[in-house]
């Protein structure tokens, strides 16, 4: 499976907890294949991301429709304040994302590309990840189908600590970046650091 699709349910205050039994429902009656689900510890707060991963751009769209047709999007519209859920790719090198406790800290990254950058940053990135994974594990890197040219990172950590010791250390030793991968970037960049939920398969 290559074809992803990221959901983000911004929630009422404190609302991610209450909003849970619902995604988990709604995600368990539809298509596709949950990977992981998590709310927001740093970054944009009373967020949640579901990930869940499909065998073709049809069977994500159906899903799509569900939502968009119903009067109880994703189980849980008492407790949304917004939704978007957008259409990704892993990078073509990457194999499908295996459940299991990697975290549980996991940092979502999202880079806005240049026009023309999606081609060469996954080349350079190819070439980099098998040694930056030397540091700490590599998720999900896809880009979006939909919207503007993006990149999604999902990285998952042992703790805020490991985090900054492995992403200090792949730069200082010259792993990380991809030599040349950031002229392919925009400055626009965000990063929001997310908890699992406890039906996640990404733990």
């Amino acid at each position: 499976m290559s074809l992803y699709e990221l959901a983000t349910l911004d929630t009422v205050i404190f609302g991610a907890g209450r909003a849970a039994p619902g995604i988990e429902a709604w995600v368990a009656a539809g298509q596709g294949r949950l990977c992981g689900a998590w709310s927001t510890d740093i970054g944009t707060l009373n967020r949640v991301f579901v990930l869940r991963a499909f065998d073709s751009l049809g069977q994500m769209m159906d899903e799509r429709d569900r939502a968009l047709m119903s009067d109880n999007p994703w189980g849980c519209a008492e407790h949304l304040t917004a939704l978007s859920m957008e259409s990704h790719r892993a990078l073509d090198f990457l194999p499908p994302v295996e459940p299991g406790a990697w975290g549980p800290v996991y940092e979502f990254r999202t880079y806005r590309l240049r026009l023309n950058g999606l081609a060469p940053t996954q080349a350079k990135w190819a070439a980099a990840v098998p040694g930056r994974q030397a540091y700490s594990r590599l998720c999900l890197a896809m880009y979006g189908l939909d919207g503007a040219p993006r990149l999604t990172q999902i990285w998952p950590y042992a703790s805020l600590a490991a985090r900054a010791e492995a992403r200090a250390r792949s730069v200082a030793e010259g792993a990380w970046p991809p030599p040349g991968g950031p002229d392919w970037l925009t400055p626009d960049m965000t990063s929001q650091i997310a908890l699992p939920l406890p039906f996640s398969p990404l733990r």
